[in-house]
């Protein structure tokens, strides 16, 4: 019975820094990374995708990445899952649209990977495993990079474009 209740008690925090909101998305920066405007005269706030890895723009795969985001989810009205904010005051969230988990459709697409933390193969394991066994996507590749391990061997990448601005 204690160990139930340390439980609880441990997943009491996580679930309390957990935030919902609606919203509609009004940009995408990358594959995993988008502005979403939870409302009339509110600035649109940025938006990390969490529990998977995009490539990197200048990386291949990276423009299709945020190409099939974009698609998916520019102008339509989203579920943000907040779960954390990292250190560039991303919020780190979950997105839901019509019931479907955007970061499944997109790993299930071959768009981008499960995120890997400590030897967990991530949240969309899964999603990740039949899109490598259909090669779709990214995965049409074998020899496609983690964007950490591209930013390893590559550095971060170098573009002429202007950050987006909300407002």
């Amino acid at each position: 019975m204690w160990r139930k209740i340390l439980c609880l008690c441990l997943l009491l925090p996580l679930n309390a820094q957990a935030r919902v909101w609606l919203g509609e998305v009004t940009h995408v920066s990358d594959g995993d990374t988008l502005w979403i405007k939870a409302g009339r005269g509110v600035a649109p706030r940025k938006v990390r995708l969490l529990g998977l890895d995009a490539p990197e723009l200048c990386q291949p795969g990276g423009e299709a990445s945020r190409a099939a985001l974009q698609a998916l989810v520019v102008n339509k009205p989203v579920q943000v899952n907040v779960n954390f904010q990292d250190t560039y005051g991303r919020d780190l969230a979950r997105l839901q649209m019509d019931g479907r988990d955007v970061g499944a459709a997109l790993v299930g697409a071959g768009h981008a990977w499960s995120s890997r933390w400590r030897g967990s193969p991530g949240p969309y394991a899964v999603q990740e495993a039949l899109a490598k066994a259909a090669r779709l996507g990214l995965f049409a590749d074998p020899a496609a990079l983690l964007p950490r391990d591209f930013r390893k061997r590559h550095g971060p990448c170098q573009t002429g474009r202007q950050a987006f601005k909300p407002g």
